[in-house]
């Protein structure tokens, strides 16, 4: 891409309304504007953009905090070229101008405006492209099916809360009080006194059609019957009809996740049967859902979150977004490693339990885990150690086209 520009436009976002400083080449303002967010005031905005002096918006760079929304949207989608700027950085660039820190929208966006004019500042902003349908909609539902996730470990810990109140018996059979069988079970008897009167050939039936086989019928039937606690008057009647509100809720968010995941497999697929281009033979949904480790969720998150830094091949971008690339912080004779914390919080999740769970499938994966542990480190770093050699390969797999191969694998970490 050309670097010849004539126009810099700042643009800082808000809620309602959003505040746009646009300088020319020597710093000069030469126009701001307060716009209303909306698609007619949005629209104008694109079109007042060419009337300052330049027709050609690959000549117009714009800078913006939030490198998303209907903003950067209905720019991208008229030829602008548009630089997400980390807000941390716009925070340094602002005391270039206010020593007393002193903030406001219009200060904001001529900041931003005159952070871009510079090409040494402008090769340490990330250029924002616009991603496919596809991608768009993997983002939208691979994101819904974290919130649902985390809603769902949020309320399966108050009902464990709850049980462990009044009812530890059946936490002995269930701990995290998170699988369906355990609530249609306290649907049918949401107290002790209900649960002793359970037949045993209705629990022989939960725990068959459960498909459960780390406990019988009887194991069941005896926690149920076992000795209730004794608590104070009136603390089953009301623990148990805070149990009886969760449930449905339960229910529901774990129908909703369920389905999620079946349209997630859908979109994948239908990612993967699109041409994969460039003559390869195979596509990049296929060759990362044929790492260990990998399942829809996780392949989802990959491809959601590093859509671009994976289309191009960028390793260093990939981990340096997922927080494993560490930070070294080096001054005098001092020199320390940390973890990286400003990351994208998902595709660090999403990294972490690719890790765990490819290190229980793989076992060049787990022999890389246990070289890390003996070496010192702790759970969570060798786990990232583990996620980095695997991105790593991932990578290389994509460069070359091939499928993951388990026994090349396996010679190579030998």
């Amino acid at each position: 891409m050309t670097e010849s520009w004539t126009l810099s436009v700042g643009i800082d976002c808000g809620s309602q309304s959003h505040q746009v400083c646009v300088m020319d080449r020597t710093g000069v303002v030469i126009g701001e504007r307060r716009i209303e967010h909306s698609g007619s005031d949005l629209e104008a905005l694109a079109t007042w953009l060419l009337t300052l002096g330049e027709t050609d918006p690959m000549r117009i760079l714009i800078a913006i905090e939030v490198p998303r929304g209907a903003v950067v949207e209905t720019l991208l989608e008229r030829g602008f070229r548009i630089y997400a700027i980390n807000p941390k950085q716009s925070d340094r660039f602002r005391e270039r101008y206010s020593a007393a820190g002193s903030k406001d929208d219009r200060r904001d966006a001529r900041v931003l405006a005159s952070a871009v004019q510079s090409p040494t500042d402008r090769a340490a902003f990330r250029a924002v492209q616009p991603d496919a349908a596809t991608i768009i909609q993997l983002r939208a539902l691979s994101r819904l099916d974290a919130e649902l996730g985390e809603e769902l470990t949020r309320t399966t810990n108050r009902l464990r809360d709850q049980l462990q109140r009044y009812y530890p018996q059946v936490l002995q059979l269930c701990p995290a009080a998170d699988e369906p069988w355990l609530w249609t079970l306290l649907a049918q008897a949401a107290t002790p006194q209900q649960g002793a009167q359970q037949r045993m050939a209705g629990g022989g039936g939960r725990v068959r059609q459960a498909r459960i086989r780390r406990f019988t019928a009887t194991e069941l039937h005896a926690a149920l019957t076992a000795t209730p606690l004794h608590v104070a008057p009136g603390t089953v009647e009301a623990a148990s009809h805070y149990v009886r509100v969760l449930l449905p809720r339960l229910q529901l968010l774990y129908t909703q996740r369920k389905d999620l995941a079946k349209q997630l497999t859908t979109l994948l697929e239908a990612i993967a049967t699109e041409p994969a281009g460039d003559g390869r033979e195979h596509h990049d949904v296929t060759i990362l859902l044929s790492l260990p480790g990998v399942g829809v969720r996780i392949g989802a998150t990959m491809l959601a979150e590093a859509s671009q830094p994976l289309h191009a091949r960028d390793y260093h971008a990939i981990r340096t977004l997922a927080g494993l690339a560490p930070v070294t912080k080096a001054s005098g004779k001092r020199r320390f490693v940390t973890m990286r914390y400003a990351c994208n919080a998902r595709l660090r999740a999403a990294c972490y339990h690719w890790a765990r769970t490819a290190m229980q499938t793989d076992v060049a994966a787990r022999r890389h885990y246990t070289i890390l542990r003996q070496a010192g480190h702790s759970h969570a770093r060798a786990l990232r150690g583990v996620a980095d050699r695997l991105l790593a390969v991932c990578i290389g797999m994509l460069n070359t086209g091939t499928l993951y191969d388990r026994q090349r694998r396996r010679g190579l970490a030998a």
